[in-house]
């Protein structure tokens, strides 16, 4: 089973490199939007937080 997952692991990994190497400015583009989502989940918790206390 730890074998698997070290071949999945590097599997993936090869795969992001493929797309980094073959789209750069697409692949730029799919780690803008996630970190603008993972931005947009941050600051909704924290309203939800804020209005919680208030």
């Amino acid at each position: 089973m730890a074998r698997a997952k070290n071949v999945a692991i590097y599997l993936v990994a090869a795969f992001l490199l493929y797309i980094i190497v073959t789209a750069p400015d697409r692949a730029a583009d799919l780690v803008q939007i996630g970190f603008e989502g993972i931005s947009s989940a941050a600051k909704s918790v924290g309203d939800f937080l804020s209005e919680l206390l208030e």
